[in-house]
């Protein structure tokens, strides 16, 4: 198998360290290419590794594998597999039980998934060893990013980092968000001081560990305001963090700029820690505030990232699936920086990279690394309906890595080295393209966001796409929708689709109650044909918008994250089911409006 690109830390003048971080990038991109061009005969390994590595343990024992490792024979003897399978074995490791249960080595902690997928807290197994695999993608993020953006070791990232708190499981295991594991882990601390040209962030790591997310946030973006100008790339994990340090921004800009100003740091940052590691950097520099001042004292914040932050090169955030909803802002705070995606992973798994990360956020595609665990792919014609399960014919044919086909959906199937088995990751995406032999995919969404009230079944893409085109009625306002989401209230007959709307506007317009209707009814054209239908066969009532007080979604996360969801792992979610939160929605509500007519509908209309 091809060996993991080393880091030459042999740097002394400035020759010797670009001629080293050269170097190092060739290693990085040699490795995708070898990897990618042997694609089969490495993933063909790696499910022998783990096979035999674990092959007295019981779960495996148990589907009657009896030490095989060939593909035929696991494809026949193992089941696909969800969460809901495997839930009694990761709760005996949970309490305490330290068999080998799911794999040989020993389980070192629980990863968490992020709590607004599917709306459950899902413990996900681990080993030591993966942090090496997780480490390694990382350092193939910027080889590739050096090719179409140079020299970014000459300056820093300014990035909005988060850790949580951690919990323990009854047997002692640590489960913590897989964020949270990799930022305490050695592996990322050795990268900041074996000064890598990479990890140098303007964030300080005490800063980056502190659990009090205002002190963390305030102090990371004191430091990244204090640096502005060694300030080459900035980013967060998904679009709506960065959005939210923005936010943060507006708010206490005032207060930033007299500590920048005097030097003197706020008596609200109360963690030694952190006030040690920003006094380091913090020194008074009353130019620079009255800059700071200058740009957001100005009406308009419009471009205020490349204003502030003037040699900024690009915009690193996660912005497919739902975050692409965040474009428009982004693009507004950044005057049309690149917004760059730069690698694909979960709390399972880490999967693979964008080769071409300058590339439209709507094109952007993830190709898979061989390394990282067994691929496998279930095509979504094989599921039938509403059913998820599977027949076992059709669990052996399973395509893997190098056989999916261009143009084709599928669901994400993994087999990992800390003990899942065909697990479906629940992940739909799109082959864009190939990189040899490795495939390049788009993630098309999370499988099973949905809503419903009949036979109509409406995905997250979809009610995304038509949210945007119900919300263009309000441009002619001055008004924008800030953020949503949506419930099937099934407590009136017929039940409807329910959207709750967050909406920033210029306080002097007001917005006339027809336009709001005039929402709905764009919303509900938009909507696939099955929805329509129901609608004009009344089985399905009208849609209603409820447009709630400004910064109730913020009140949503805060809760979110007091019931253990990770702030780096949080996003809106697109459907609510949990009726703490429809409550809390519903007291926020200001005004409520309804569809004021049935959408179009067509025997046989194709147009979904």
């Amino acid at each position: 198998m091809p060996e993991a690109p080393k880091q030459d830390q042999s740097m002394e003048t400035n020759d010797e360290h670009n001629d080293a971080i050269s170097k190092n990038n060739k290693k990085a991109l040699e490795y995708i290419e070898d990897v990618t061009i042997n694609a089969d005969e490495i993933q063909e390994r790696v499910l022998g590794e783990i096979l035999s590595v674990s092959a007295d343990a019981e779960y495996l024992q148990r589907h009657g594998l009896d030490g095989r490792t060939d593909r035929k024979s696991f494809k026949k003897m193992l089941p696909v597999v969800c969460y809901e399978d495997l839930k009694m074995d990761i709760d005996r490791i949970a309490n305490g039980d330290t068999s080998p249960i799911l794999c040989s080595k020993p389980i070192s902690e629980f990863l968490t998934s992020s709590g607004t997928s599917g709306g459950e807290r899902k413990l996900m197994p681990t080993i030591e060893q993966e942090l090496e695999r997780r480490s390694l993608l990382y350092s193939l993020l910027m080889p590739v990013m050096d090719q179409f953006v140079p020299n970014l070791h000459k300056g820093k990232g300014m990035y909005f980092l988060f850790t949580k708190s951690e919990a323990k499981t009854p047997g002692g295991l640590l489960a913590r968000p897989v964020l949270t594991s990799y930022y305490k882990s050695s592996h990322f601390h050795n990268t900041i001081q074996e000064n890598n040209p990479y990890t140098n962030y303007t964030s300080p790591i005490e800063t980056i560990l502190c659990l009090d997310s205002y002190q963390s946030m305030y102090s990371q973006i004191l430091c990244g305001l204090y640096q502005n100008e060694q300030v080459l790339r900035v980013g967060a994990v998904f679009a709506s963090g960065f959005i939210r340090a923005i936010k943060f921004l507006e708010k206490h800009w005032n207060t930033l700029c007299k500590e920048i100003r005097t030097g003197i740091l706020d008596d609200k940052i109360t963690d030694s820690n952190v006030r040690v590691s920003v006094m380091k950097i913090l020194k008074p520099n009353p130019k620079l505030a009255a800059f700071i001042e200058f740009e957001c004292k100005k009406e308009s914040w419009k471009g205020i990232i490349s204003r502030l932050w003037p040699n900024t090169k690009y915009v690193d955030v996660i912005v497919t699936g739902t975050m692409s909803q965040y474009i428009p802002i982004l693009d507004y705070y950044t005057n049309g920086l690149p917004l760059v995606c730069t690698m694909y992973a979960s709390s399972e798994c880490y999967f693979g990279l964008n080769l071409n990360p300058l590339c439209e956020p709507s094109e952007v595609c993830y190709t898979i690394i061989p390394t990282m665990a067994y691929f496998e792919f279930l095509p979504l014609n094989k599921i039938d309906g509403n059913d998820d399960s599977i027949s076992s014919t059709e669990q052996q044919h399973l395509l893997d890595l190098v056989d999916v086909e261009l143009g084709q959906e599928y669901e994400l199937v993994v087999t990992t080295y800390a003990g899942l088995y065909r697990y479906r990751v629940g992940d739909i995406l799109h082959v864009a393209g190939f990189k040899n032999k490795a495939p390049q995919f788009n993630f098309i969404c999370r499988k099973n966001v949905v809503l419903s009230i009949d036979s109509d079944k409406t995905d997250e893409v979809e009610l995304q796409n038509a949210v945007k085109e119900g919300s263009n009625h309000l441009l002619n306002y001055n008004a924008s929708l800030t953020e949503y989401t949506s419930c099937a209230d099934t407590s009136t007959i017929p039940g409807h689709y329910v959207l709750y709307w967050e909406i920033t506007m210029n306080e002097k317009n007001s917005i006339p109650d027809s336009v709001f209707e005039e929402c709905c009814f764009t919303v509900e054209e938009s909507l696939n044909s099955v929805y329509r239908q129901g609608r004009k066969t009344e089985s399905i009532g009208p849609l209603e918008i409820k447009v709630v007080e400004n910064g109730t979604f913020d009140k949503v996360m805060d809760f979110a994250l007091s019931q253990g969801a990770s702030i780096n792992q949080y996003k809106t979610p697109r459907c609510v089911k949990y009726d703490p939160i429809i409550e809390l929605l519903n007291t926020k509500t200001i005004s409520s409006f309804f569809s004021p007519k049935c959408p179009n509908w067509v025997p046989g209309h194709k147009n979904w």
